[in-house]
């Protein structure tokens, strides 16, 4: 095989890569909730206190930073009040968005934080500005975080919660520019100064308040907001983009058929993120130089068609090795602007678009996204360092390798790195420093290869021999792969 030098350089250290660009998205669509992650406590299938056991221990293993919910276009029609209180009591609603189907509502605040609480991750709740009102999303705050006598601490306490919870980031809107309003950024900018006005922090609970902002390219929307709203007002702008194979959305196509040519164009389609948030970052530089704001990419992922004899509104899709890569080369872009990219929420968590798990019956079934996200999980809270990488192309203006590194407190440095070619594997030298031991893990498969509720491991994560001569780590690394490997000098 062709040999690639991998130069790094430990001493030119550049931004840390916050944990919280391994974080994720849950919405009340399709089966993500509801048989996703809340199956009840009288279920046969194992749970703690009504939450999936083995969901809890998957996130749990990736080290799951922060976990956004109600939504989504859900949350811009979610009345929280609805969801407090006795189950049994609880209101009714229609799921507008997502199929059509009853919300029964039983699964809300209380459970979503406990949730939090079993995995270890912080919540980050979308606010309704879209069909709300300021003084209900006002009330949810006051509701979850103040400690003391006022009529939602009461309400709170009634509902079994003594003590108030920590919240820490907090999306006034979502998509205001469509499912949340179809609004001008103009007006939303208005709506949001006034909402986050009454957003109060109690106690020592601090809020990190993310403003609804672009989808994909509308670099006027990012304009708007950071003149309008301004560096002072935010602490982050959000960003949607999904992945869709030749950006066609009328043409989409299976998440398990496709040929050569639709695998490049959905590569393609998701490195075109990077020039995005280059652009977006440049409106936000000029506004913002100290980097007060950060950029929230709080949703991103593949999007294809459903899979056949799926509820159309559920969005459920398998998940190859195609979406291994498209997640590998993802991170490592995030890494690389994590001087603007603060957090970024993969969509969804389960059994919904992107997801890393799928769950069916008993079952969780951990996808090729999800081990992409165990093999990445040594880059949170690290220090990113320069790498470059020869290179070669897969297709046309579609680069073989991708490729992140970060050292850690302890000097240990962590290398990513994914071969989205189809045909051609390669020697990666590793050099620039005199590395003294190194060990690896990889993921790698026939690009169409993915786990089953019949097969849950035909796609795993395993170890992978790294080479250490004078000075150097050497590795191979397969065509369609994804390796960490660690060095210690």
């Amino acid at each position: 095989m062709k040999t690639l030098k991998l130069t790094l350089n430990p001493l030119d250290k550049r931004s840390q890569i916050r944990r919280e660009i391994y974080s994720n998205f849950s919405e009340h669509l399709g089966r993500c909730i509801y048989d996703g992650i809340f199956v009840g406590k009288d279920s046969d299938i194992p749970n703690i206190e009504g939450y999936r056991k083995d969901v809890v221990e998957a996130f749990r293993q990736i080290k799951l930073p922060v976990l956004r919910w109600p939504g989504g276009c859900f949350a811009d029609e979610y009345h929280w009040k609805d969801g407090i209180g006795e189950p049994s009591g609880r209101k009714k609603m229609i799921n507008t968005h997502w199929g059509g189907l009853v919300e029964d509502n039983s699964f809300g605040t209380h459970e979503f934080m406990r949730f939090c609480e079993l995995v270890g991750c912080e919540p980050y709740i979308s606010g309704n500005v879209g069909s709300g009102t300021v003084e209900e999303l006002s009330q949810w705050i006051e509701y979850m975080t103040f400690d003391g006598i006022s009529p939602m601490a009461e309400l709170r306490k009634k509902n079994g919660r003594e003590q108030p919870w920590k919240l820490k980031y907090l999306g006034v809107g979502n998509e205001n520019w469509g499912c949340g309003g179809n609004m001008t950024a103009e007006y939303y900018c208005d709506l949001y100064r006034q909402y986050s006005t009454y957003c109060r922090e109690y106690g020592g609970n601090k809020l990190f308040k993310v403003a609804s902002g672009s989808n994909a390219d509308d670099l006027n929307w990012t304009e708007v907001c950071m003149k309008k709203i301004g560096p002072n007002n935010m602490h982050g702008l959000s960003l949607h983009y999904y992945t869709i194979p030749s950006g066609d959305w009328q043409n989409k196509g299976s998440a398990l058929e496709f040929d050569d040519a639709k695998y490049y164009s959905t590569i393609k389609s998701t490195l075109y993120i990077e020039p995005m948030i280059c652009r977006h970052s440049e409106i936000m530089n000029r506004y913002d130089p100290e980097h007060k704001v950060g950029l929230i990419v709080d949703e991103w992922g593949t999007w294809y068609d459903v899979e056949p004899g799926t509820n159309p509104g559920f969005l459920y899709q398998q998940n190859t090795m195609r979406d291994a890569i498209v997640a590998a080369i993802n991170l490592n872009i995030f890494n690389a602007h994590s001087d603007r990219v603060y957090m970024a929420n993969i969509a969804q968590a389960v059994n919904v678009l992107q997801a890393v798990l799928l769950t069916e019956g008993n079952v969780t079934v951990k996808t090729p996204t999800y081990h992409v996200f165990d093999l990445y999980k040594n880059h949170q809270d690290a220090t990113l360092i320069y790498s470059h990488v020869e290179n070669e192309e897969a297709s046309e203006s579609v680069p073989c390798i991708s490729q992140s590194a970060s050292v850690n407190e302890r000097g240990e440095i962590t290398v990513t790195l994914s071969n989205c070619a189809l045909d051609r594997g390669f020697d990666v030298e590793i050099n620039g420093f005199d590395v003294k031991t190194a060990e690896g893990r990889i993921l790698s498969g026939e690009v169409h290869a993915h786990n089953d509720f019949d097969n849950p491991e035909s796609v795993i994560i395993k170890p992978l021999d790294v080479r250490v001569e004078n000075g150097k780590a050497i590795v191979a690394l397969p065509a369609c792969s994804v390796a960490e490997i660690t060095l210690k000098g």
